[in-house]
């Protein structure tokens, strides 16, 4: 193992060596984080610390899919079939799966994807005959998304005074209402959303504490990855997990924290050395990837943070060219003098394929690309919609929901009509009313479907067939 180890510089050895009680890296942009971070998992492996009590976090699945690969290659796949990584939600929700009972949640629990709910929001802002001008679901989904990982539940937020104080202000004094209502369908249609997962998991831990002394016992060694973007939520769990063995080694930056407006806490890094006043700080300043002048102009503008954990970045790369300002007054002016920077280039030798221009929203495109045009410069727009939100796939992935999860009232609206069998919006309405009436979930009313023959006529239930 320790010719493996030969590849990493000395600061990237040292964090990856030690591993007992709390650890804080800080690493640069390019500076090896992952490569240590994997390092570190195969020398657990190597030094007999069996898989199943490892614990690793990560933000995507693709970074949870890499460094399962790499570790793979470095001590062999029979060593790491046990290991618990993945992103937090999809951890959380291993675990809310094994628990889900002592919450009062099936195993078989439908996890709601952002459109879902919308969709949700928007039948409740109807059914309480509200100005949807006023109401957006989408800001209404913001407003709770927030408030759960603050650790903020229905109830609180409706019998909080100075919640509906500050939403009564707005025009919004309902939100509170909303809220309850969200919870308790979601709850009826045995669903969570993705900030469920985060809240329920602290609500499990909270309300069972035998559950949370099982988890705590079997995670001997926990290790979160890009630590600056965790939220309260995330932050919490972390920190009852890693109570009693306290081997925790979190990695990130402060100087890349971009995730505020998702509700991550930069204070939850910048605060580790005071939560763990024993904990041992590597840094990981080197950049290999890029230029010093980049370096140079990073370090510029991060000096100026009021709060921050000093370091100092470099990099054994050549200087580089130095970096262009260019300023315009419009978007549009913007948008041309990008394109003619680029048909220049292109008369100079170089291919269109050598370029990538990179804007902050997809509403930004279209400048460019008419820019583009204009000077007859061929583009490729990367993103655009979601291959989970097309129609056809969120079709498939209903009718794989209700086989998993007959209570799961979104994914049965979607398909109660794909492919036609003539059951219409009045139908469903009419259902779903009578479902509320009995705060009952409509497919128990579509089973029983005979008792309703005082709403819907013998004829309609037979033309429509509505459970085939």
């Amino acid at each position: 193992m320790i010719e493996l180890l030969e590849g990493l510089n000395t600061q990237q050895k040292e964090a990856t060596l030690k591993i007992d009680g709390p650890s804080l890296i800080i690493a640069g942009a390019g500076s090896g984080k992952t490569r240590v971070l994997t390092y570190r998992i195969a020398y657990l492996l190597s030094k007999g610390v069996y898989s199943s009590k490892i614990l690793s976090l990560t933000f995507t699945n693709k970074a949870a899919s890499e460094m399962k690969d790499r570790i793979d290659l470095i001590v062999g796949k029979e060593s790491t079939t046990q290991l618990w990584m993945g992103t937090f939600h999809s951890i959380f929700s291993r675990i809310l799966r094994i628990e889900a009972e002592a919450i009062g949640f099936s195993s078989n629990f439908t996890i709601y994807d952002s459109q879902d709910s919308k969709n949700l929001l928007k039948k409740i802002i109807s059914d309480l005959h509200l100005d949807v001008e006023k109401y957006k679901a989408n800001e209404i989904l913001s407003i709770i998304s927030k408030a759960k990982n603050n650790l903020i539940t229905a109830d609180i937020y409706a019998s909080n005074p100075a919640y509906f104080k500050k939403d009564n202000q707005s025009g919004k004094s309902q939100i509170g209402q909303i809220y309850k209502i969200y919870t308790n369908r979601c709850k009826r249609s045995d669903a969570m959303d993705f900030d469920d997962l985060l809240l329920n998991t602290n609500i499990l831990f909270r309300d069972n504490p035998e559950i949370l002394e099982k988890y705590k016992k079997r995670f001997q060694y926990i290790l979160v990855d890009e630590y600056q973007d965790t939220n309260f939520s995330q932050y919490l769990i972390i920190k009852k997990l890693s109570e009693q063995h306290r081997n925790l080694c979190v990695v990130g930056d402060d100087a890349q924290s971009i995730y505020s407006f998702r509700g991550a806490k930069i204070e939850n890094i910048l605060n580790f050395r005071t939560d763990y006043p024993d904990f041992s700080l590597f840094k990981l300043e080197q950049n290999y990837r890029s230029t010093q002048t980049i370096v140079d102009a990073a370090n510029s503008l991060i000096k100026k943070n009021l709060e921050q954990i000093p370091k100092n970045s470099f990099s054994s790369n050549s200087i580089g060219e130095k970096i262009k300002l260019k300023k315009s007054m419009t978007d549009t002016e913007e948008g041309y003098l990008i394109a003619n920077m680029i048909s220049k280039q292109v008369e100079n030798g170089n291919l269109n394929s050598d370029f990538a221009i990179l804007y902050r929203t997809n509403a930004q495109s279209m400048i460019f690309e008419e820019a583009l045009n204009r000077l007859r410069i061929p583009c490729k727009i990367y993103g655009g919609i979601s291959f989970f939100q097309r129609k056809e796939i969120k079709d498939t992935l209903a009718y794989f929901r209700m086989a998993i999860n007959l209570r799961d009232e979104e994914a049965l609206e979607r398909i109660i009509n794909y492919p036609a069998r003539g059951i219409g919006e009045t139908t469903f309405d009419r259902l779903r009313l009578i479902a509320q009436e009995n705060e009952i979930n409509i497919w128990d009313v579509i089973i029983n479907i005979e008792n309703a023959q005082n709403i819907f006529n013998t004829g309609t239930i037979k033309k429509n067939n509505i459970i085939s």
